[in-house]
């Protein structure tokens, strides 16, 4: 089993949204002792931004770009790489905002690839990266499951379904601001879907 732990937080591994993950991956990895891990921190080092001039690099034709658009090509390639090696993916996520993180939605916006992690065909898109268990361990100070304000699991299960990631499971903490007693319920929540999840 290959595992890819992704965390998204800006607090490194003070972050609620990361220990969460870590959790998961003990989990996993006390199920799977000789399963490999690769630890992507988008909070320790971010990745660059989907700008003018990494557009203009991935339009370019490879054998057209400069070495400097190459570069900036290959940053995309290593974390399309690693997503298509995994069996399972975890991603560490809190709320900002009532939002993802910016550093997951870079993230996201270099792993979604035409022709590479997804395709358009004449029934619409398809995605190309099926076969794979997403495990989202989400933290937030309030409570907004199943709510309106719930903006985060809409926008991931819209997403990663682009990318042919059908079976995404998801681990609430919530509660976490709003005093020691609904943190307390809160982490135990969030063990008890940590357990529906690895079920």
């Amino acid at each position: 089993m290959n595992i890819l732990q992704v965390n998204a937080s800006a607090r490194g591994q003070d972050a609620n949204s990361t220990q969460l993950a870590n959790a998961i991956v003990e989990r996993l990895r006390a199920a799977q002792p000789h399963a490999a891990l690769r630890v992507r921190d988008l909070g320790k080092t971010p990745h660059p931004v989907l700008d003018e001039a990494a557009l203009g690099a991935l339009f370019t034709p490879a054998e057209q770009r400069s070495a400097e658009q190459a570069a900036r090509v290959a940053l995309d390639d290593a974390l399309i790489a690693e997503l298509a090696a995994a069996d399972v993916v975890v991603l560490g996520v809190p709320m900002y905002n009532f939002g993802v993180p910016v550093q997951l939605k870079t993230w996201i916006d270099a792993v979604a690839r035409n022709g590479v992690t997804f395709r358009y065909t004449e029934s619409g898109p398809q995605g190309l990266l099926g076969g794979k268990t997403v495990i989202v361990a989400l933290a937030r100070g309030g409570r907004y499951r199943d709510t309106p304000a719930d903006s985060q699991v809409p926008y991931l299960k819209t997403v990663l379904g682009f990318l042919g990631l059908s079976d995404v499971r998801f681990v609430y903490a919530e509660g976490l601001n709003m005093g020691a007693e609904a943190a307390a319920a809160g982490h135990a929540q969030a063990q008890a879907d940590i357990d529906a999840a690895l079920a």
